[in-house]
């Protein structure tokens, strides 16, 4: 084509075209070259509108991502023209960058271990890598600030589809540092052509996703969140945590002081409404909602409440949770709450507890040390109507130890 194709419309029709030649096999050059002939550059929310309509339109969310890099490959040198974004230390995406970079020396540090391990400095080499996959793992600090604060709010704007991708991606690299710590973490020396199999896929999938992030995520999210947005999501990082690095406090955000006066308002009427509280009625008595509050947070346990419509709507936040959870994840679709690797689990049960085919799905998993006891409940009203879905959540490596009785109390 002789002309540039301007329409929106059209563009991305035909974006989706080109990366669905690629998913049945047309060679990469060939699609780099129709590219650049029809578009000559495109923006990262043009990509990540892409891949979010490919996958609404039916193609799995797994052979996206797997095919997530040959993506980047095609438009790649359209989106090193694109100017970097200039954000100020604490802002949210000043931390993701300056986390980026420093995880770059990281992978240096595992990259020049190996290289000693070629060279036969087999035991240093050994004790070098352990220590840089050690440092790695930090990062996941990173992908989880994404999961569970980034994406909640990109969802609300329409934005799904690179965040599914990008978190199987996590999960990937998640599965490749706990592969390489096995193979590290035996009395033996590892054969050199395993570590390296292990090693050189990572290696690529993390600077790939480096890529992505600084090149179609942060964009697309800068587009889209406004500035309350980004001070909430701020507010939240430090339950998670940083890999490498602290947030500055250079960045303030510019709120709207008509919505501050508003939030101040309600914050008022609210401590005039707790003075007088009012009792939530209960099958076996009436408590107040601080106090019922109190019961959930104290429980040795985690529950989450997830309604009819697959809405998570309620999760305890006691002292000691087993699984991440963030406020962000109040009012979204449960589906999103997860992996894509582990969706279809979460729907099965679901489906049952609608259909009437179970009450109850239970597991039991090894994190960490540590033997969780996982539940989910059907919740049925009096005429045995689907209200929605309990999971509760709990340690037992603590019970699993008890032995003989206990009467006294400690001093």
């Amino acid at each position: 084509m002789s002309e540039y194709i301007n329409n929106s419309a059209l563009r991305q029709a035909r974006l989706r075209e080109l990366i669905l030649q690629l998913h049945a096999g047309t060679p990469l050059e060939t699609v780099k070259q129709a590219f650049a002939a029809e578009f000559g550059d495109v923006s990262a929310g043009e990509i990540a509108a892409m891949e979010q309509a490919l996958i609404e339109q039916g193609l799995p969310a797994e052979e996206v991502q797997a095919l997530c890099d040959v993506h980047v490959a095609v438009f790649r040198e359209s989106l090193d023209q694109q100017a970097a974004p200039e954000t100020t230390p604490g802002h949210p995406v000043f931390t993701l960058r300056a986390e980026n970079l420093a995880v770059q020396r990281v992978l240096e540090s595992l990259e020049a271990a190996l290289q000693a391990y070629r060279e036969g400095f087999h035991e240093p080499g050994k004790e070098a890598l352990r220590s840089a996959l050690s440092k790695l793992q930090l990062f996941d600090r990173h992908y989880q600030r994404k999961e569970y604060l980034l994406f909640p709010v990109l969802e609300r704007h329409g934005f799904s589809g690179s965040s599914k991708v990008m978190w199987g991606i996590h999960d990937q690299v998640r599965a490749q540092w706990k592969a390489l710590a096995a193979l590290l973490a035996a009395d033996t020396l590892p054969p050199l052509a395993e570590l390296e199999a292990r090693i050189t896929p990572m290696l690529q999938a993390m600077r790939e996703m480096i890529y992505k992030e600084e090149h179609i995520l942060i964009p697309a999210a800068l587009e889209r969140l406004s500035e309350k947005e980004w001070a909430d999501l701020r507010a939240h990082e430090e339950e998670i945590g940083f890999a490498y690095v602290l947030p500055g406090k250079q960045w303030q955000p510019h709120l709207d002081p008509r919505q501050a006066e508003l939030e101040a308002g309600t914050g008022v009427a609210a401590r005039s409404v707790s003075a007088a509280p009012a009792l939530i009625p209960l099958e076996t008595g009436a408590l107040p909602a601080e106090i019922v509050n109190l019961l959930l947070k104290t429980l040795p346990l985690d529950i989450t409440y997830v309604d009819e419509e697959d809405t998570v709507r309620y999760f305890s936040q006691g002292a000691d949770r087993i699984f991440l959870r963030t406020p962000d994840v109040i009012g979204r679709k449960v589906q999103n709450c997860h992996p894509p690797a582990s969706v279809h689990r979460v729907q099965r049960i679901l489906d049952d507890f609608r259909a009437g085919r179970r009450n109850v799905a239970e597991f039991w998993i090894q994190m960490q040390g540590r033997f969780i006891h996982i539940r989910y409940f059907a919740l049925r009203d009096a005429q045995g109507r689907y209200r929605g879905t309990l999971e509760v959540t709990q340690d037992l490596t603590p019970l699993r130890l008890l032995q003989g009785e206990k009467r006294l109390l400690d001093d």
